[in-house]
């Protein structure tokens, strides 16, 4: 079992199994949201300890249709944790332990930008794979 929290420690879940998947993405949006690699949970398998209703989401306008989630104390950037989907992505930095995941693929590489590498051979995709 793997354990998640925010900074301040206000927001804390639990995983009953590891994610089944991590990848990074490179949009400006994501980047400015302080997560951009982020693993990919079963909702099933989130178990909330604590700190659910302290959690504020932040809804996106156009061309952004994903709405993002924060810790309401220090501002920890959690992915899409309170989705109703199957499965969603939250941030892989709020994971406390180890991760069997490897990055699998970049998105949003045509948004890079230009002082950061990507160092790892996961696949790289100028937009969203599922729609772009």
């Amino acid at each position: 079992m793997l354990t998640g929290s925010c900074c301040c420690g206000t927001v804390r879940f639990e995983l009953r199994a590891q994610p089944t998947m991590m990848g990074t993405c490179h949009c400006s949006r994501c980047r400015k949201l302080g997560a951009s690699t982020f693993v990919f949970v079963k909702k099933d398998d989130l178990r909330w300890v604590q700190g659910k209703d302290n959690i504020q989401v932040f809804e996106p306008t156009g061309p952004y249709k994903y709405s993002r989630c924060f810790c309401k104390t220090c501002g920890s950037s959690l992915g899409e944790i309170l989705s109703n989907e199957d499965g969603f992505p939250v941030a892989a930095n709020i994971i406390d332990g180890e991760l069997d995941a490897k990055n699998r693929f970049h998105e949003f590489v045509a948004e890079k930008p230009s002082w950061y590498e990507i160092c790892d051979g996961a696949e790289q995709f100028d937009a969203n794979p599922v729609s772009g």
